[in-house]
């Protein structure tokens, strides 16, 4: 079918990758930084331009039929009705909107009228709230802004020489705040709640369908959000999960239908295929595990991990409620971290290393059960993060979460993801393939870890935390 690109631009790089557009075989990849320092909650989004051109010198497009586009998510560049940006693009989890965010869930009558309207409740670094935010605080800038596109967005349209119709897809849609997974339909009162008055949204094509074709015929796909790409570069389908091990956790699966959840622990997002998305997001991951690292005085989370493996499972009565910054997975915004369990024998430093392990993986499993207890079929989980390769993590996970644990090897599954979209969009134009249906590329490779005999010892392990929980918070999951 011909050679296809995905580019990556997240908040630090682009990153991309040139593939077989039939099999996914990855046969050239560039990469450049962002000409920008630190994470600024405030970015030109020509950095990303520079970056990206840098990314695809010496000729590494030479060839190349179709382009995909991921990126970071949950950024905003304003236009003015010219098309030129108001201000620099408000990018990340902006702090300064938590204020906003709140105002907003006040405004539309609480969480639940949220969770119905658009399947999410607002937190500070969702677009809407940043528009709520710059209604307030920069008003003369809002009162300009007549365009409203998201970084994936934004580039697509500039690769494409900045045409009248701009596009979006339903997973970059899904995460504004402003557009429902559940219809498929923008809230535009809700961008006015937001904003202040109506801008114009961009058009959301299909998961087969280009955005458009350059001048020089180079194909450019609708383009996704990071979250969907990776979904889409891992190849994960019906039955399967992804949890991420970051600072926080999120835990995400494929799920047939928008789910509304009243609580607001579920974000209801679109994938890359026409499917659906749902997100439970803890606040507390590897920061509890370089909590522990710092507090038993060591240099690593590999010497966490080796430490751990002293103990043995349930770390000798020690539990850990992982709950350092507070959490949304149960919502306790303004609790701390417990520790239970401590007694004379179990107050040696390897049973409070595996207990940070343990508290870690069964705050996600917690999030899996909110997912579980939904509808959703969860029988394989794609574990991704530096702190997979850990063999604490690996011991434990598979009979912490009740499933097969599947660790792939490090790449870069947003920008795969993205040239997957593209090979699609290609091959749908081209009439060979269905646009219901996207290219079978080949899955990563990968280490698979079978819970086994250890099921049981993990469940025990799992109630044992389940019953600390239930002490200090009863009723967190009702």
């Amino acid at each position: 079918m011909g050679i296809v690109a995905g580019l990556d631009s997240s908040p630090e790089f682009t990153r991309i990758v040139v593939c077989d557009a039939d099999t996914g075989a990855v046969l050239k990849q560039g990469y450049a930084p962002h000409p920008v320092e630190g994470r600024p909650s405030d970015v030109d989004p020509q950095a990303w331009l520079l970056s990206l051109g840098e990314a695809a010198g010496g000729g590494l497009l030479e060839g190349v039929q179709a382009i995909g586009v991921s990126a970071q998510q949950n950024a905003v560049v304003p236009l003015d009705a010219q098309g030129n940006t108001v201000r620099p693009a408000l990018v990340g989890g902006d702090k300064r909107a938590q204020v906003a965010a709140a105002d907003l869930v006040d405004a539309l009558g609480g969480r639940e009228a949220w969770a119905q309207a658009v399947g999410c409740v607002p937190q500070a670094a969702q677009p809407v709230t940043k528009l709520r935010w710059l209604n307030k605080t920069e008003p003369d800038a809002a009162l300009r802004t007549a365009v409203l596109l998201q970084a994936h967005d934004w580039l697509v349209w500039q690769l494409l020489g900045r045409p009248v119709r701009r596009t979006t897809d339903r997973g970059g849609a899904s995460g504004t705040g402003y557009w429902s997974a559940a219809t498929g339909s923008y809230r535009s009162d809700l961008v006015e709640l937001a904003l202040g008055h109506q801008v114009m949204l961009p058009e959301v094509i299909g998961p087969a369908e280009a955005a458009g074709t350059t001048p020089e015929g180079l194909l450019i796909s609708a383009g996704t959000g990071e979250t969907m790409a990776a979904a889409f570069g891992l190849g994960i389908g019906l039955g399967d999960a992804v949890v991420s091990l970051g600072a926080s956790g999120s835990v995400m699966a494929v799920h047939r239908e928008a789910l509304v959840d009243n609580t607001g622990m579920i974000t209801s997002l679109a994938d890359a295929t026409g499917m659906h998305l749902p997100v439970v997001t803890t606040l507390n991951a590897v920061r509890t595990l370089r909590g522990a690292v710092e507090m038993l005085g060591l240099s690593d989370l590999e010497s966490l991990s080796d430490l751990a493996m002293k103990s043995t499972p349930g770390s000798h009565g020690l539990v850990l409620l992982p709950y350092l910054e507070g959490e949304r997975t149960p919502n306790l915004p303004h609790t701390a971290g417990t520790l239970s369990g401590l007694r004379r024998e179990s107050m040696k430093p390897e049973h409070l290393a595996r207990a940070a392990f343990e508290g870690m993986l069964c705050g996600l499993a917690d999030a899996l059960d909110v997912l579980r207890g939904r509808g959703v079929e969860v029988r394989r989980v794609f574990l991704l993060g530096a702190a997979a390769e850990l063999s604490a993590v690996q011991a434990a996970a598979p009979a912490l979460f009740g499933a097969q644990v599947v660790v792939p090897q490090p790449a870069d599954y947003a920008a795969i993801g993205a040239a997957r979209q593209a090979a699609w969009a290609l091959g749908a134009s081209q009439g060979t393939l269905d646009p219901r249906t996207p290219p079978m590329w080949q899955g990563p490779a990968a280490q698979v870890l079978e819970p086994g005999e250890e099921l049981a010892v993990g469940q025990a392990v799992r109630q044992q935390f389940v019953a600390v929980r239930e002490q200090m918070y009863p009723g967190a999951f009702r």
